[in-house]
């Protein structure tokens, strides 16, 4: 039977425990540059992915994960920053990982052999029509992921998988897959390494990519994070007085006025005569800021 090619050996890694640190340092930093760059060419595939992430969470369904190990560590890190990223609601994201809870303080290798695990927590977390899952798999074959996104299927969720090894079943059992073909890890089947760095830079792009079709980004600002520190308000602030061209002053007023929400802040700073204006303009226009303060332009210029 064929190895996988995340478990084979990489040519270079042949007598790497008799080379100097600088070396194998060297090494490791080379393949994760290379792991980098197998992302570019499924950016076509992660651009559609991210409209079904964004038509679910537009219609109010929800962003679901399945993955175990160290690919349910990336898909966790990336679930875990979306509210305060991109203001997209806590209960709209759901993370599926093998063993539970339990395995983010012990992470163990025998939860992702168990394929009815993989159906029960898609089961138990009551995901349904309307709803997005991405299952994350590096061989492509892990039963947890791979169980997950048959029983989502059957659920009739729409369904993103993300493999490192080509012809990877689960590549063509879901709706989109996301072929990261990474190479041979320097250390053999270690996919914390160079498949877990693409994993990562995917999993960016996608709910990034989402997050800007939903009108959550403008001109490269988050005009929905959650500021929920100073170093948050003060960027919220900042976002505000570079998009309306006003002073730190009327942005932090503005933002104040709106109880931190950076778009309502935006019009208000912009001209609009109260927070139910703003509101209303971005209710408007589908809560995206750039048609909203469009339409508050036109608006302000017929008076």
């Amino acid at each position: 039977m064929a190895v996988n090619r995340t478990e084979q050996l990489n040519d270079e890694a042949r007598g790497l425990d008799l080379q100097p640190p600088h070396r194998i340092a060297a090494l490791l930093a080379k393949a994760q540059e290379e792991a980098a760059t197998v992302v570019a060419p499924s950016s076509g595939n992660i651009a559609d992915a991210a409209d079904l992430v964004a038509d679910a969470l537009e219609r109010g369904g929800r962003l679901a994960y399945a993955a175990a190990g160290s690919s349910g560590l990336m898909a966790l890190s990336d679930a875990l920053e979306l509210p305060g990223t991109f203001g997209i609601p806590r209960e709209q994201i759901v993370v599926l990982f093998a063993g539970g809870v339990e395995s983010l303080t012990n992470l163990t290798g025998a939860p992702e052999d168990v394929a009815e695990h993989g159906v029960r927590d898609v089961v138990a977390a009551k995901l349904e029509f309307g709803d997005c899952l991405v299952a994350i798999s590096a061989s492509g074959s892990t039963p947890y992921a791979v169980s997950a996104l048959g029983a989502a299927k059957e659920r009739g969720l729409k369904t993103i998988a993300i493999a490192n090894n080509p012809g990877a079943p689960i590549l063509e059992e879901a709706d989109i897959g996301i072929l990261l073909e990474t190479p041979p890890e320097i250390i053999a089947g270690s996919t914390r390494m160079g498949a877990g760095t693409a994993q990562k830079i995917a999993l960016n792009l996608l709910s990034t990519l989402a997050a800007i079709r939903l009108g959550h980004v403008h001109d490269g600002y988050m005009v929905n994070l959650h500021a929920d520190n100073a170093k948050l308000r003060a960027r919220a602030a900042h976002i505000v007085s570079a998009i309306t061209n006003c002073g730190e002053k009327r942005a932090h007023a503005c933002l104040e006025q709106a109880g931190g929400s950076v778009k309502p802040a935006v019009l208000l700073a912009a001209g609009a005569a109260d927070i139910d204006a703003a509101q209303k303009l971005l209710d408007g226009n589908g809560q995206k800021l750039r048609p909203a303060l469009v339409e508050l332009e036109g608006n302000l210029g017929s008076h």
